[in-house]
């Protein structure tokens, strides 16, 4: 199967690594003309010659999804360059980042207000900003479009600490209430939802065979997430397969969300 996303113009934030990175070479490989977006140039124009060496149709560009001024300078670019934009994946996204000294998930109460600040400026606001240039560029093409965020598990239940799971919450509840908004003009919002992912998210992550097998283990299908899971499901969200889904917070996590799994 192939061409789920021919012709179509995206716009990938978080591109320069992770699920990111992983969206920006399966969407391209679908078909889709891609601007990746990462607070780190060198990164995401890796990101982007990995597309083009693969035949794709992919350009690079800065971006601080927590400046409304970037983002939207960045639809713009894409716009003059691609003639359109069809989706928006506002995949960016941070944590918080281990302490030293501080074993398990942070406490509320240990966790510092320019911490917090942080995660949600990126997290919430980010997504935010990316949300609305995008339903502005909708709008000017006379409406239709689609958003895909990357909410996380942490928004759907009680897990991965009090500060991310407050702001992968809010991620969850824009993308049902935004899509609530924009029904009446054909513009789809949906969200995926990983759990723990082996990614570069925490620093040594990939590299420890212990942290992936603790990982695995709080997942009923026992394994990690791979960054191209979560890009295989927002593929689907992103193109007309799902034509008919809106309002959805698909969880990619092993079946960690669906409950208690029973004792063997």
């Amino acid at each position: 199967m192939s061409g789920l996303l021919q012709g179509k113009s995206v716009i990938i934030t978080g591109a320069g690594s992770g699920v990111g990175r992983a969206a920006c070479l399966l969407f391209a490989r679908h078909g889709a003309k891609v601007l990746a977006l990462d607070i780190g140039l060198e990164a995401v124009e890796e990101t982007a010659a990995m597309v083009t060496g693969e035949g794709g149709t992919a350009l690079a560009r800065e971006c601080d999804v927590g400046d409304a001024g970037a983002v939207d300078a960045a639809v713009a670019a894409l716009v003059e360059a691609f003639g359109r934009l069809d989706v928006i994946y506002n995949n960016a996204g941070i944590t918080l980042q281990p302490r030293p000294g501080y074993a398990g998930v942070r406490k509320l109460v240990d966790t510092d207000d320019d911490e917090i600040e942080r995660i949600y400026r990126v997290n919430v606001t980010g997504v935010i900003n990316g949300c609305k240039a995008a339903v502005r560029q909708f709008e000017r093409q006379g409406g239709g479009g689609v958003i895909v965020n990357t909410a996380s598990v942490a928004g759907l239940i009680g897990w991965g600490g009090s500060a991310y799971g407050s702001s992968k919450g809010a991620v969850t509840l824009l993308t049902k209430t935004l899509a609530l908004e924009l029904a009446d003009q054909n513009i789809r919002v949906n969200s995926v939802c990983p759990a723990g992912m082996a990614t570069n998210f925490i620093p040594g992550l990939q590299t420890s065979d212990a942290a992936k097998a603790s990982m695995a283990a709080t997942h009923p299908l026992g394994r990690p997430i791979d960054p191209m899971d979560c890009a295989n499901a927002a593929l689907f969200l992103a193109c007309d397969l799902s034509s008919n889904i809106t309002g959805v917070n698909l969880p990619v996590d092993g079946g960690l969300s669906a409950g208690v799994p029973p004792r063997r």
